[in-house]
């Protein structure tokens, strides 16, 4: 979306003045017809070009961030506040700069006359499809504080699980980049005082010591290919990653690793159990929450059955029936969600294996601290091991030698 300013002329062919927001200029042209004015002139505001070009240097709206404005947002509804003055006040005490103007650009649309879900799904870089469903929910239902607090649930919620998971996953990784740089360190640092003297020796070099030379020379001499070829793999891999089927590559592969496949299966099972919970609970219907599913679950592989199994759906069929025929899906959820159906409380058997897997997450992330404290101690002892060998065996054949 930008925004434009406008002229126009009235019924009366008196000048109005005035700003809309459209995805392009025509666009804008058709809204301000259809309020009965007869556009002049639509021009973009100036600077929205730029806004538009240096999005990526605007701060994140963080999940801290959200939560805060959805608590502040539904205590000023409880309290009778009319909506425009809510967003108001919000968009004048909102410190993040990016939540501040998506306020802005949700005021002026509903002073323009969108609905509130209208105005929200206009920002969806901010607020998910999931966001804005349980706001048209809230809306047609009369409930929207009610609906505001099992938002900030699912928020918190998404948070702590996310948390959860790169906890897990933030050790090791810093290890394994520690070890590569220390690989690197002692492949360009250490080996080469002595390549002199290993090819002076005349003896016969160990394997280790003639795949260190072999990498140094590599990396001495084609350097800058190495470099270009490593941007330009990293580059096309960051790329496919962007597209529909690498994405489905990548969450299938990371799903399929030991120990952190399971982690983020169990996560993705928690993410949708508690979705599905307040979905069911705010009167979405289920069509409808399959698709927010599905571009919420975190996952494209799980992504995909979901939307298989909507297409069961359409055809009558029940919910664990189709679940039943996926493949990430675990037999408990898939029978709380069977006993969910035929006692009429779904929402709340979900909300309970939500809890459920949620302590679950917990324990596979402490399961896999646990077993990647020995595999980082064993790959630190090989790198070591790898490179003594290659310094030592030589440096004694040619003690042997001399003497």
């Amino acid at each position: 979306m930008a925004r434009f300013s406008y002229q126009a002329l009235t019924d009366a062919g008196e000048t109005a003045k005035g700003e809309i927001e459209a995805d392009s200029a025509e666009a804008a042209a058709a809204q301000i017809a259809g309020r009965g004015l007869i556009p002049t002139s639509v021009k973009p505001l100036a600077g929205a070009g730029g806004a538009v070009g240096l999005g990526f240097l605007r701060p994140r709206v963080k999940a801290p961030d959200l939560i805060l404005f959805t608590k502040q947002f539904k205590t000023l509804i409880r309290a009778g506040v009319p909506m425009l003055t809510i967003l108001q006040v919000l968009e004048d005490q909102t410190e993040n700069r990016s939540l501040r103007e998506a306020l802005g650009n949700i005021h002026r649309a509903i002073r323009e006359g969108a609905s509130l879900y209208e105005a929200f799904r206009r920002q969806p870089k901010i607020f998910s499809p999931l966001y804005c469903s349980m706001l048209r929910a809230g809306e047609s239902s009369g409930a929207l504080p009610e609906i505001l607090d099992r938002l900030v649930y699912v928020i918190e919620h998404e948070h702590k699980v996310k948390s959860d998971v790169k906890s897990a996953l933030t050790y090791p990784v810093i290890v394994i980049l520690f070890l590569g740089v220390a690989f690197f360190i002692l492949l360009v640092g250490v080996i080469p005082k002595f390549v002199n003297v290993f090819q002076a020796s005349g003896l016969t070099l160990p394997l280790p010591t003639r795949i260190c030379l072999a990498l140094y020379e590599l990396i001495v001499g084609h350097w800058a290919l190495l470099v270009l070829g490593v941007a330009g793999l990293a580059a096309a891999a960051v790329l496919y990653s962007r597209t529909a089927s690498g994405r489905l590559l990548r969450d299938s592969l990371i799903l399929r690793i030991p120990l952190v496949g399971r982690l983020f299966q169990k996560a993705a099972v928690s993410r949708f159990a508690s979705i599905f919970s307040i979905l069911q609970s705010s009167g979405v219907d289920i069509l409808d929450a399959m698709d927010i599913l599905s571009g919420t679950i975190g996952n494209e592989a799980i992504a995909r059955q979901l939307e298989g199994i909507k297409d069961r759906l359409r055809e009558g069929r029940g919910i664990s029936g189709p679940l039943r025929q996926a493949r990430y899906f675990p037999p408990m959820l898939i029978n709380m969600i069977a006993v969910g159906e035929e006692s009429g409380n779904l929402d709340t058997l979900l909300r309970d294996v939500a809890l459920h897997y949620d302590t679950e997450v917990e324990y596979a992330t402490k399961k896999l601290s646990d077993a990647i404290a020995p595999v980082l101690t064993i790959s630190l002892a090989a790198v070591v091991g790898f490179f003594a060998l290659a310094i030592f065996l030589p440096m004694w054949d040619i003690s042997l030698k001399v003497k």
